[in-house]
Formats: structure tokens, C-alpha cells, sequence
């Protein structure tokens, strides 16, 4: 019960993190949810509460989600994640780790410069993203920073980004999700572990709303570059062990 109280306060404040900057909840708790459980528990205990703390933010921004990049991303990403569900043994995921790091590090100046010449993101391009993050969402545990600069690069900031790209990960997630399901290795115990933590992320979401309110776009774009610097970090350690 203490090993659950502690992975609630930590959850509550990964949620509060990932409804202000979209992103950022699974690198808060995965290390911890892998030190406690171990990472044959930790993964699904993770899908279940990411798909939780992601149903949170799509309620808390309902209003202001954009649907038809949601769907242009996700109607190929869905079929996507259950390949890459699949796939998830058959590549090492050192790999995988490593090539994301290079990327998360290499969207920081591609971001700024984006901005400076106001390149915008087609929903063809969506469509495009959504089939490859969707495919690494199955196999690797968190790709949450892929989809920040998909989402912004289509010109959306706010409250509107972040319920849009909550509602796109919650469709990938889900499927994920079923796809442990079909394997069997979504236990009562695994259920429930994922519905606490989830249940703490879903409340960080809308303590978001209130703290998004006083955050700058300055400070925001400060934040996502931070978020992005972090999952690198963490993917390229990864990577090397």
C-alpha cells in the first residue's frame, strides 16, 4: 500500500506535467513503475494508466479538441500500433531507443526554425506521422514527444493541441492496450495498479487547466524543449545499457 500511495503522488504530479505540455506522464513514471513492479508488469500497468490519464485531458479540453487532424492522424496509426505491438520482440529496442533520442534532440532547432518560416503541417502529413508513431507507439513504451511538433506544426497551441493530441494517443493507446488484452497479460492485478495510478494522472489533467492558464507561450515552448531534451536523456541511457 505505501509502494502504491508513492506511485499515486508520483502519478498526480506526471499528470499535472502532461496536461500542461501534452507530454511527459510515462518518462515520470515508468522508471519508478519499473523499479516497484518490474518492466513485465510495469508496461501494461503504464497502458493502462496512459490511456486513464489520456482520457482525462480529451474530457478537461473536449471543448476545444480538433477533430479532423485527430482523425487524419489516427485512422493510420491505429492499425500501425497493433503491428508495432506485435513487432515488439522482434527488434531490439535499444535500437529503437537510440534513433528516438537522435530525433527528440534534432526537433528542438527544426521546431524553432519551423516557427520562424511558418511551415505548417497538411492533415496528409498528419496521416503520414500517425502511421509511423503509431507503429513505434506498439513497440516502445513512450513516443508522447513524437507527436508534440506533429500537433504544434499543424498550428495548434493550448487547449487545442493538447486535447487533440490526448485524443489521438488515447485511439493508440487503446489499441495497444487490446492488444495486451489478446495476449493475456492484462491480469486483475495489473487492471487495477493501472486503474490507481490512472485515476491520479486523470486528476493532474485537470489541475492542468487551471496552471495553463498562467503559463506564456514563451514559457510553454520552453517547456516542450525541456520535455523533448529529457526523453532523449532518458532514451539514449536506455540505448546504452
Amino acid at each position: 500500500m505505501l509502494v502504491l500511495a508513492f506511485l499515486f503522488a508520483l502519478a498526480l504530479f506526471a499528470g499535472v506535467l502532461g496536461g500542461v505540455v501534452g507530454t511527459g506522464s510515462s518518462m515520470v513514471l515508468l522508471p519508478a513503475l519499473v523499479l516497484c513492479y518490474g518492466p513485465r508488469v510495469a508496461v501494461p500497468v503504464m497502458a493502462v494508466a496512459a490511456v486513464m490519464g489520456n482520457v482525462g485531458r480529451v474530457v478537461a479540453w473536449w471543448s476545444r479538441i480538433a477533430w479532423a487532424p485527430v482523425v487524419a492522424y489516427s485512422l493510420p496509426g491505429i492499425p500501425a500500433a497493433v503491428l508495432g505491438a506485435h513487432t515488439l520482440l522482434t527488434i531490439p529496442p535499444r535500437v529503437v531507443d537510440g534513433c528516438l533520442a537522435a530525433f527528440f534532440v534534432a526537433t528542438i532547432p527544426l521546431r524553432r526554425f519551423a516557427g520562424r518560416r511558418q511551415w505548417r503541417m497538411r492533415l496528409w502529413h498528419l496521416a503520414v506521422a500517425g502511421a509511423g508513431v503509431g507503429f513505434l507507439t506498439g513497440m516502445v513504451l513512450s513516443t508522447g514527444p513524437l507527436s508534440v511538433p506533429v500537433f504544434t506544426g499543424y498550428g495548434l497551441t493550448g487547449g487545442a493541441f493538447l486535447g487533440s493530441e490526448a485524443a489521438s494517443a488515447l485511439l493508440l493507446y487503446a489499441s495497444k492496450l487490446a492488444t495486451f488484452q489478446d495476449a493475456g497479460v492484462l491480469g486483475t492485478d495489473v487492471l487495477s495498479r493501472g486503474a490507481v495510478i490512472g485515476a491520479a494522472v486523470m486528476a493532474g489533467s485537470f489541475l492542468a487547466r487551471r496552471i495553463l492558464r498562467d503559463v506564456t507561450t514563451r514559457r510553454y515552448e520552453a517547456l516542450i524543449d525541456a520535455v523533448l531534451v529529457i526523453a532523449a536523456v532518458g532514451l539514449a541511457i536506455s540505448a546504452m545499457r
